[in-house]
């Protein structure tokens, strides 16, 4: 790649100065070499060889602005504010005009959490500056720091205004449209953006993102595509347009684009488990497994590998295998509440019902508080003949779940189980105020209080 003149310059200035330090001698540099070389070590988050090249620097030009100014970055850096404050009324008192000035000032107002003071620095600096578009960045960013998304969404379309490359001010634009839900008009100011500047990928990419939003797939996929030829190495938009084409069901189509992020960077765990997915949907079992089987050797960590194989062979009713893989995904985790509620119901479709109710039991303790959850963990218990558990088990649920008619009948049923009748009749009351018809559970899951004549005069009572 060839250096510009300038690039050239700049390096033989680092590796001047870098030689001098190991030499010990003092070679003179002009200011503006000295400021690159500074804000150079900064970038690089070299503190102490910046500060070196401060110290020479002002020995060498004690009385030039810039290096000041630099010198001004430095303090706040190390949240030295006080001081940087008192050098910067120096340096007004001489440059008034200096738009670096009021620049630092508001850096300073910004670090103190003076944002809408930082603004009105900002705005006299929009007064003296060549670099417009970088005091318009600024400002945006103080308006995000107050949440005022709307006049940060102005700033960075003005600094887009006048600097069509600004990437960032772009991103941030997009972050403002969105964060205001205001997708529509996002897309209609992307299109307008692309019109001045056709080739920007990242414009293209944000489009076929926003479009993925509002679920326009065929548009998404047509901006992706333009990403992807401006750019054939931009990794994000393969994987979007993948997504995007899978949601069209075009599984085929889905796995080329997928691949070619696998090409681009290392296979990620979460590309490979989506390229099983659509050979699933296109009934290629044996390439679904194989790539389930390599997004867990890639992630054993990521749940929605195990996952997808332990539901490949649930829906294949292969409930040995699903067991197989489920418990190989709790030896990982076993405080995994998805991997707890599988190994519950796999359990329970063969038959095992002291590990099924094992199993919902630690689903629940680990965070899992669906109703059907609880359904299933109370069913299990009632089967098992145990009744107080049961209970107590409802009782719980009733917490998240205070008006469901399929809680109190089974209360209810329970109750009356252990002939406690007054407490019965409450929950039956109530099941049957919330719902009615639902009353055939207690016949499905009690067929023995069913059969009593008190509890069929009740429902009857209440019928009327």
């Amino acid at each position: 790649m060839q250096l510009s003149n300038e690039e050239e310059e700049y390096n033989l200035s680092l590796s001047k100065f870098e030689s001098m330090l190991k030499t010990n001698k003092v070679l003179f540099f002009d200011s503006e070499e000295f400021e690159e070389i500074i804000l150079h070590y900064l970038d690089m988050g070299k503190a102490n060889l910046a500060k070196k090249a401060l110290k020479l620097a002002l020995e060498q030009h004690p009385k030039s602005t810039g290096l000041k100014l630099v010198q001004v970055e430095m303090l706040v850096y190390d949240d030295k504010l006080e001081q940087a404050e008192k050098l910067l009324n120096e340096l007004y008192a001489i440059e008034p005009t200096n738009e670096e000035i009021y620049i630092q000032k508001a850096n300073i107002c910004s670090k103190r959490d003076q944002h809408e003071k930082a603004v009105e620095l900002l705005k006299i600096a929009l007064e003296y500056t060549d670099d417009l578009a970088d005091v318009y960045n600024l400002i945006g960013m103080e308006y995000l720091f107050m949440d005022n998304l709307e006049m940060a969404k102005e700033s960075f379309i003005k600094c887009l205004e006048e600097d069509l490359e600004d990437q960032s001010a772009l991103y941030n634009v997009v972050y403002c449209f969105e964060f205001l839900d205001q997708n529509q008009e996002a897309i209609d100011y992307l299109k307008k953006y692309i019109d001045q500047n056709p080739y920007s990928e990242i414009a293209w990419h944000q489009l076929g993102r926003l479009h993925y939003g509002v679920k326009e797939y065929e548009s998404a996929i047509r901006a992706f595509d333009y990403a992807t030829l401006i750019d054939d190495e931009f990794l994000g938009a393969f994987m979007e347009r993948a997504k995007a084409l899978e949601r069209l069901k075009k599984y085929k189509e889905a796995i080329e684009s997928y691949n070619r992020t696998i090409e681009l960077d290392e296979p990620t765990s979460y590309a490979l488990l989506r390229i099983g997915k659509c050979y699933e949907k296109l009934g290629n079992k044996v390439q679904a497994l194989k790539y389930f089987n390599k997004t867990v050797h890639e992630d054993p960590l990521l749940d929605k590998g195990w996952i997808a194989i332990t539901d490949f062979y649930i829906r294949q009713k292969n409930y040995q295998k699903a067991l197989f893989f489920v418990n190989k995904a709790l030896a990982i985790d076993n405080q995994n509440r998805l991997y707890w509620k599988r190994y519950a119901s796999i359990n329970k479709q063969l038959n095992l019902f002291e590990e099924a109710e094992f199993g919902y039991r630690k689903a629940v303790e680990f965070g899992d508080y669906e109703l059907d959850t609880w359904l299933f963990w109370v069913d299990i218990l009632l089967f098992l003949g145990e009744f107080e558990s049961a209970i107590q088990t409802l009782l719980q649920a009733s917490e998240y779940f205070p008006e469901e008619n399929e809680v109190e009948y089974r209360l209810a049923g329970l109750y009356f189980m252990i002939q406690d009748t007054t407490k019965a009749k409450f929950h039956l009351s109530n099941a049957m105020r919330l719902n009615f018809d639902n009353y055939i559970l207690i016949e499905d899951l009690f067929p023995v209080v069913w059969a009593r004549k008190m509890v069929q005069n009740y429902i009857a009572k209440h019928k009327k």
